[in-house]
């Protein structure tokens, strides 16, 4: 059993954290929100998503949160864009890096982005196409890797085919995400063991949600594996629109607090991180969810 010295943290809670969120949140405190993990020692922030307001009302300033926060210096700030009007506003915007998605499951690929598998690749394609020729980096995320609202179950071999698609088409790295959160470790490592084959594993990360309480236990298994990029939210805020009952993300500080234990270092200021987190929950009118900020708020 090897572990690393260092791991790296993508934090999503800007983007993926709160487009579940039911109450509208006023642009200038998510603009706080990004400002604040800008200080905790993250290097990389999801700020937001270049997806039509009728989905997704939450995210309709995108443009505009993105203005106040991109010049913040030594910070990576991806967009995630869903099609090619999407990836158009995000140039527009100034975005350097961008992420793109899809799903294991052709039926909740459907639900999430009204179209096929297939189709939704085709897209990505298109989107590939034009960040090559601006420049721009890739991150590609994969949705339902461990189960389906839906389908139930999705064989690894399909996801492995899939992050393998979207390696060669350029994507420099490949975000594995249990979206419902019924992955246990077994099954986790099983799915890395089959990605493996496709795509090297420095180029793999893994986004778990909690719902059954399995992310820390999934992350420290795929650990053991060679993973060393792990998608994380602050409070644990997340969820999705198109998968009913999926709780939120992992969250970030209890995720640097086992990491802590472990002596594996993550830059990150775990404090800062706990501050971050009941700010946000604050502004949306409850408490802290997670177990380390409510501990370490409550000393």
């Amino acid at each position: 059993m090897s572990f690393p010295d260092t791991v790296q943290i993508v934090e999503v809670s800007p983007r993926d954290g709160l487009q579940n969120e039911t109450k509208l949140l006023a642009t200038d405190i998510k603009v706080e929100l990004i400002k604040q993990l800008a200080t905790t020692g993250l290097k990389t922030i999801e700020a937001t998503s270049f997806v039509s307001q009728k989905w997704i009302p939450q995210l309709a300033d995108a443009s505009e949160v993105f203005d106040a926060i991109k010049n913040i210096p030594n910070i990576n700030f991806p967009v995630l864009v869903p099609n090619e009007a999407g990836m158009g506003q995000a140039l527009h915007a100034g975005a350097k890096s961008i992420a793109v998605f899809t799903a294991a499951s052709n039926t909740f690929c459907q639900k999430n982005t009204n179209c096929t598998l297939d189709e939704s690749l085709k897209r990505i394609t298109k989107i590939m196409d034009l960040a090559k020729k601006n420049k721009i980096t890739v991150r590609g995320y994969i949705s339902c890797t461990l189960g389906c609202p839906y389908e139930g179950e999705i064989p690894f071999t399909k996801t492995a085919e899939i992050a393998k698609e979207l390696f060669e088409m350029g994507c420099y790295q490949i975000s594995l995400g249990d979206t419902i959160g019924v992955g246990t470790p077994f099954r986790a490592k099983k799915l890395i063991d089959a990605v493996v084959k496709q795509i090297p594993i420095t180029h793999i990360a893994a986004h778990f949600h909690d719902t059954y309480g399995q992310a820390l236990a999934n992350i420290y298994a795929v650990l053991e594996q060679g993973v060393r990029v792990f998608d994380a939210s602050v409070s644990g805020l997340g969820g999705c629109p198109y998968a009913k009952g999926a709780s939120g993300n992992v969250a970030t500080e209890d995720v640097i607090y086992m990491l802590n234990g472990m002596g594996i270092s993550t830059g990150i200021d775990l404090e800062k991180i706990v501050a971050v987190s009941n700010f946000i929950a604050n502004a949306l009118g409850r408490s802290p969810t997670s177990k380390v900020a409510l501990a370490m708020l409550a000393n």
